[in-house]
């Protein structure tokens, strides 16, 4: 197996003596997962399977579900009529005219995708309930199905007409009338987010009191609070969310799903405990898939090479539900273009419609990968016309670092950054006058050699975060926060925040989080959020409890708070990447890549660096051979590993050099950026630059996601290549 040479700058090398304290449970076995929730002490535990739809668009005629009530140990099997009802939970209106499609969760007419529940078995194994739902018989009527990025087909909802539900548009200035300097086209195909741990639940409700315990893998434990309760038709107080550990999330489980909110309904009408596990075939069937979108661009120079205007169209695919963030991609993608590059003028239109498919939510990086892409295949095929070096023409069209934070025409605000010092340092690392110059003198081999580089700026969340912190009469302290956790090392990263505030040892802290009875309502961990929104807020509260002890205040003193920011944050980076591709195979290697980062200030740089490097492993696995698949009749190829790749150890290029080069954000007190998903962000926009540049001696022009060896292979042995095999 290939081994990663990492180098790393002292501000992101991780440090020996610094370990993250999550370590000792996860490593002895004694992790949070749902899975690993102690059941013993829950009389009556139940297990709980779906049965999913077989049709991508299908009418339901009818339904038996006898035979398999009548199976041994199975306790109910409940349909639609017993979900009469309930609807899909609430969808966040980030963008104005949405159209919400009125949803039941579990329909009784008719299926709108492949893995949609169409019924709920209950048995006291899990292999009873698997082999009972088996002998359910359901009467179905196929009907035509609309596939991502279809116009012509049906509506799937009487209230989405053209299925078209989501729509931006921002225009500043006007567009020239001549012919663009540069044009670009790319498809992003779907991905799934594929966590350690797939999606779970367990769900106990106590009739006594009224209330329902949910132990839950999810990012947003106070958000599904409140939609269990509406479900249940109960007081959010009556609902604790529990979510110690999650397995991973990466935006795919920053929503409640229908099995969610079915098992906590049928927790309550049985009387009983009831746990649900994915399988991962499950989820990657019926959770909530990424990108799914189709970009195009134009982008005009004036004779000295100034950027002049932008003119995007942005469509992506939504599934046939809508998720609670499932405008926060196309928002997001919208509001960043044109990236970090001054242009006196842009238009940029987006449009979201619906399908037969699985939902699309939103997936490590949530639209800045795609603003980032495209606006960086624009500029290096500007370059390439124009017969500009790629990084003369970028530095020669960025904010410089003394323009920084401003308010754009478009109202977006920019944060503080310096672009021409993140290109500058980038090309040094990478030694790229040298190897512009290799690349030209050296005779064609085995392989072609391409260099590509990608610039971003990215947005780190909007808002707010709670905090409650305690000073006890033993001289510890304990802190809740809403902010939740997946992995990142969030109890780590706060106690150590925390302790240089408060001037005390980080194992004097607790930290809790993720538990709806014991943190406040907070909004969990999106968008790169927790370190500069929440990190802000565990610092004002330690501030406020320092001048109320101060005052006098007595032991136990408690101060708790909601803290908005003033701003958003934005991150910043540059990766620049040598990428060869074999003639005869077209198997894709990175020989060397360089990533400079800017995450403002670093509360925990072991962690920053984890960061970096899981987030450019899923970065790689996005560009080079990650991919959903369906069929012509919405039937799902990509249903298990087997089918879907997934990056592995030996995928990551042979040599990686990290190095931070922070400025202090100005949007929150702390002076932190967002980090986590800027592997997702630079590395594709790159990769897809450096096959460009590789390819473009043999005429080939058009290259979509995933860069997979064959794809590559296809490309260099097309019609339209001059290469012949």
């Amino acid at each position: 197996m290939a081994s990663t040479e990492i180098h790393a700058d002292p501000h992101t090398e991780p440090q020996p003596d610094l370990l993250r304290r999550e370590d000792a449970r996860l490593l002895r076995g004694q992790g949070g997962f749902v899975a690993n929730q102690p059941t013993a002490q829950m009389a009556g535990l139940a297990h709980a399977v779906f049965l999913r739809s077989p049709h991508a668009h299908a009418r339901i005629l009818g339904m038996e579900l006898d035979a398999a009530r009548a199976e041994p140990g199975v306790l109910a099997v409940l349909g639609p009529a017993d979900f009469a009802g309930l609807q899909q939970p609430r969808v966040n209106g980030l963008l104005p005219g949405m159209k919400l499609p009125q949803a039941a969760l579990m329909p009784a007419d008719r299926v709108l995708a492949v893995g949609a529940p169409v019924a709920l078995v209950l048995a006291e194994t899990r292999q009873q309930a698997q082999a009972a739902a088996e002998l359910i018989w359901v009467d179905y009527q196929d009907l035509p199905s609309v596939a991502d990025f279809d116009r012509s087909g049906a509506d799937l909802y009487a209230e989405v007409p053209g299925n078209l539900a989501l729509r931006s548009e921002t225009r500043v200035g006007s567009l020239p009338a001549g012919e663009a300097s540069a044009s670009a086209q790319i498809e992003l195909p779907r991905v799934a987010a594929a966590p350690l741990e797939p999606r779970a639940a367990l769900m106990r409700w106590d009739a006594s009191t009224q209330t329902l315990q949910a132990w839950l893998s999810t990012q947003t434990p106070s958000r599904a609070r409140e939609d269990l309760a509406h479900a249940l038709g109960i007081a959010p107080e009556q609902v604790q969310v529990v979510a110690t550990d999650v397995g991973g999330a990466f935006g795919g489980k920053a929503s409640v799903f229908a099995e969610d909110l079915l098992l906590a309904v049928a927790a309550r009408r049985l009387q009983r405990p009831l746990r649900w596990l994915a399988t991962r075939g499950e989820d990657l069937l019926a959770g909530t898939h990424g990108r799914a979108s189709r970009l195009l661009g134009r982008l005009w120079l004036d004779d000295a090479g100034r950027m002049q205007a932008l003119d995007a169209q942005l469509e992506f695919a939504l599934g046939h539900w809508l998720p609670f963030s499932a405008a926060a991609p196309l928002r997001n993608a919208c509001r960043i273009l044109p990236g970090p590059y001054r242009l006196p003028n842009w238009q940029v239109q987006g449009e979201g419609r619906l399908s037969h498919a699985a939902a699309v939510g939103i997936y490590r990086g949530a639209g800045r990968p795609e603003a980032c892409i495209l606006m960086e295949r624009l500029v290096d095929e500007a370059a390439r016309q124009q017969g500009i070096d790629p990084l003369a023409l970028r530095l020669a069209n960025v904010w410089p670092a003394d323009a920084l934070p401003r308010r754009l025409a478009s109202e977006v605000w920019l944060d503080r950054c310096d672009l021409p010092a993140l290109l500058k340092r980038a090309a040094t690392l990478f030694d790229y006058t040298q190897r512009r110059a290799r690349q030209r003198q050296t005779p064609d081999g085995d392989f072609l050699t391409g260099i590509g580089m990608a610039l971003y700026v990215e947005p780190c969340g909007q808002g707010g975060e709670s905090a409650r912190l305690t000073a006890l009469a033993d001289g510890r302290y304990q802190l809740a926060t809403g902010a939740t956790a997946q992995g990142q090392g969030r109890e780590t990263s706060y106690a150590k925040l925390l302790a240089g505030a408060l001037g005390c040892a980080p194992a004097q802290i607790e930290v809790l989080h993720g538990d709806t009875a014991r943190c406040p309502a907070g909004i969990g961990a999106l968008a790169s959020r927790s370190t500069a929104i929440g990190g802000s807020a565990v610092l004002k509260a330690a501030e406020q409890l320092q001048q109320r002890l101060a005052e006098g205040a007595a032991l136990p003193c408690t101060v708790e708070l909601f803290h908005h920011t003033a701003e958003e944050a934005w991150a910043s980076g540059c990766v620049m990447l040598e990428l060869q591709i074999a003639r005869a195979t077209g198997q894709p290697r990175i020989t060397e890549l360089v990533w400079v980062d800017d995450a403002g200030v670093l509360v925990s740089p072991e962690l920053v660096h984890g960061q970096l490097v899981g987030g450019l492993a899923q970065g790689l696995g996005q560009a080079l051979m990650e991919r959903i698949v369906y069929d012509a009749n919405g039937q799902l190829l990509t249903g298990s590993l087997m089918d879907y790749a997934l990056p592995r150890a030996e995928d990551m290029p042979p040599r990686i050099t990290l190095e931070s080069l922070p400025t202090r954000s100005a949007a929150n007190e702390l002076g932190a950026k967002g980090v986590g998903e800027a592997g997702c962000i630079g590395l594709p926009a790159a990769l897809l630059n450096a096959a460009h540049d590789a390819l473009a001696p043999l005429g080939v022009s058009q290259l979509d996601f995933p860069l997979s060896a064959a794809a590559l292979w296809r490309a260099m042995n097309s019609s339209s290549s001059s290469y012949s095999s």
